[in-house]
């Protein structure tokens, strides 16, 4: 006589969802691994202190080139330049912090670290949400950094504290989503000196080509149309109005939201397949 029995059932570990057969991570746990891949960012940064340095004195560098060299000659009518400069720097250094995002996944990739983290037990688009907030955190520091170096040379903001509060948040999520564009670069081409080449393509015509170093109304007319539909253009406006009071920061602001939301929806879903391939 044979007796049968019922298959077992499938294990699963804390924080996963067993589902037709396959397991899915719940939020909490992509949430814990999220957090365990931006620590493990941070004490890899940390432990390059060269780096830290180099990433610091670059943004350094552009304040002191247009605030001595440059500034004399660009006129921007009642507004000292130092205070117009300055917003559109910070915008640049966020938007340049974020390049980091796409190299530095590259370098994984290059290194083997991203096979070795699939084998795990893990989320994968924890890797890229862990590593996206570990560069928000550096991020953060730099802004720090470039305030501190914007007072020195003569940077003097006239509005409330909470107002500048709101400025330094606006940046640090222009910043947090050009990580995403910037990871779904590094994941296309795969190769970190590519990544390098392929992320100063984009970024500077979107720097330059904006109001952060002079008022678009200098600029040629099909560079001015470009320049106003610009999201660094509509971001440093927001934060020359929240930080020195002009232009009015309401739309700008508003419209900088917009564009941050529509290109986190489309490029955090082409960020995560792009790993997936990788």
């Amino acid at each position: 006589m044979t007796t049968s029995t019922a298959p077992a059932e499938p294990t699963t570990r804390v924080g996963i969802v067993a589902r037709g057969g396959r397991q899915r991570l719940s939020f909490g746990a992509v949430l814990r691994d999220s957090q365990v891949m931006a620590v493990r960012q941070l004490r890899k940064t940390l432990r390059r202190p060269v780096y830290i340095v180099f990433a610091f004195i670059q943004p350094v560098i552009f304040v002191l080139l247009f605030r001595y060299i440059f500034g004399g000659a660009i006129d921007t009518g009642g507004v000292s330049y130092v205070n117009f400069l300055l917003p559109g720097i910070i915008v640049q250094t966020a938007v340049f912090g974020a390049l980091i995002t796409g190299i530095g996944l590259t370098e994984d990739l290059a290194a083997g670290v991203v096979d070795r983290l699939r084998s795990l037990p893990m989320s994968r688009a924890a890797v890229l949400f862990g590593r996206t907030a570990a560069d928000l955190v550096m991020n953060v520091l730099t802004l720090v950094v470039m305030v501190a170096v914007g007072l020195a040379v003569g940077f003097r903001p006239s509005e409330p504290a909470w107002q500048l509060l709101m400025a330094f948040l606006l940046v640090l999520a222009f910043s947090y989503v050009f990580s995403w564009i910037s990871a779904w670069v590094g994941l296309s081409v795969r190769n970190p000196e590519t990544a390098q080449s392929a992320g100063f393509i984009w970024v500077f015509p979107l720097t330059f080509a904006s109001s952060a170093f002079v008022p678009p109304d200098t600029m040629p007319s099909a560079v001015r149309a470009f320049a106003e539909l610009n999201p660094m253009t509509l971001a440093v406006d927001a934060v020359r109005g929240l930080t020195i009071g002009s232009p009015s920061p309401t739309t700008p602001a508003l419209q900088t939201l917009a564009w941050l939301a529509g290109l986190l929806l489309i490029f955090v879903p082409l960020a995560v397949r792009a790993f997936r391939r990788a």
